[in-house]
């Protein structure tokens, strides 16, 4: 969400994922790669891991191996994932820059070829924590769409805010509840509603993902679908509102927001305290739309657009942003053995081997997002 930068944007959908996760039945482990897979042809042999010392990556440790380690090598349609690497040479790493020319040229190549140039100019190098852990988490965030007013009426109440006039980074800010109470924080937002949404539950959404697309109805009745983005926070912790409910005894919190929505709907009274459960608040800046973005997401923490199924978030003091990584991932939600990009971070994902997959937008997008909470393995694809 990530940010987006994103920063809290999956942390309730991690939340709800790991509830899950403790009265689920583990998910199947990771299917091996073949063990001699085919050349790839016109391809120089593999790079043998132990031909190579582990590299110390922050809070990584990268051990190189074959390419013959990587679950589905052979079989992955690299077409979106080259678009996605495309958007990280708008912005490149200093380490994959020399690459770019490269990367733009294999654009219109076939997958085989894009392969082959892969092994010869890239090795590998499976990410491990520094302990030699190389099983890790998968995760998934998406981009919501909501409908919003540009004045506030019709049911169109609650608002969505660009950040305050003299709001000092990485300084605390007025809490939700504050926000809400106090005159001088509702002053100090005064004028800076960019839209109204009819709902706090879908906002407190938007607030967790850190970005999404209005279809906004104007003042004078027109109607045009904008992105709002991640623009800052009030530098508050973020409190997990499916963990205060389960707190409060309630058991249904599945599926997420649609069960929440059905308790509120039951307990009207008590939705401050559902929202004021979560002290965080996100500011966010408003963006056109173009006809050529609409495939894109929202702009990562490396500041490109994301792809959808092909970018992911990481702990950039893991994998630095920028980074083909090779993914595979096994459980209920999705069987993922693909390349990705790691062009986004978020507070909730920490650690060498995790990651957040940027799922796409809307709604199909937020169910598949919801879903998955898998076991993960991460290669790092570096330059020779």
């Amino acid at each position: 969400m990530t940010v987006f930068s994103r920063a809290t944007h999956t942390a309730a959908i991690i939340a709800f994922a790991w509830l899950l996760a403790s009265c689920a039945t583990a998910p199947p482990p990771l299917s091996a790669p073949p063990a001699s897979p085919p050349p790839v042809a016109g391809a120089p042999r593999p790079v043998e891991g132990a031909s190579l010392p582990p590299r110390t990556q922050g809070k990584s440790r990268w051990v190189p191996v074959a390419w013959s380690e990587l679950p589905g090598f052979e079989s992955d349609t690299l077409f979106e994932a080259w678009n996605a690497w495309l958007k990280s040479c708008e912005r490149p790493a200093p380490a994959f820059a020399p690459l770019c020319g490269e990367v733009r040229r294999l654009s219109i190549a076939s997958a085989g070829e894009q392969r082959a140039w892969m092994v010869s100019r890239l090795q590998p190098y499976r990410v491990e924590t520094p302990q030699g852990a190389a099983d890790g988490l998968l995760t998934s965030y998406y981009e919501p769409v909501f409908k919003a007013s540009r004045q506030s009426g019709n049911g169109y109440t609650v608002p969505l805010y660009q950040l305050p006039v003299g709001l000092a980074s990485r300084k605390p800010w007025y809490t939700r509840q504050e926000i809400d109470t106090l005159p001088e924080a509702q002053a100090a937002l005064r004028g800076r509603e960019i839209a109204f949404m009819a709902d706090a539950i879908d906002v407190l959404m938007l607030h967790i993902q850190g970005s999404g697309r209005l279809q906004l109805t104007e003042a004078d009745g027109s109607q045009r679908t904008v992105r709002v983005a991640f623009a800052g926070s009030n530098e508050r912790p973020y409190r997990s509102v499916n963990q205060w409910l389960l707190e409060q005894g309630v058991t249904r919190i599945n599926p997420w927001p649609d069960a929440t929505k059905a308790w509120v709907a039951q307990n009207p009274q008590r939705l401050p305290q559902l929202l004021w459960s979560n002290p965080r608040y996100i500011f966010f800046r408003e963006e056109a739309l173009r006809e050529q973005d609409a495939f894109y997401g929202p702009r990562g923490a490396q500041g490109v657009p994301l792809t959808p199924g092909r970018s992911i978030a990481v702990d950039r003091e893991s994998i630095p942003y920028g980074t083909p990584v090779w993914l595979a991932s096994r459980g209920p939600a999705a069987d993922l053995q693909k390349l990705v990009m790691a062009q986004d971070t978020g507070s909730a994902i920490v650690g060498a081997v995790r990651a957040d997959y940027f799922a796409g937008t809307g709604p199909e997008a937020g169910l598949l997002a919801a879903r998955v909470n898998q076991p993960l393995r991460l290669w790092a694809l570096w330059p020779k």
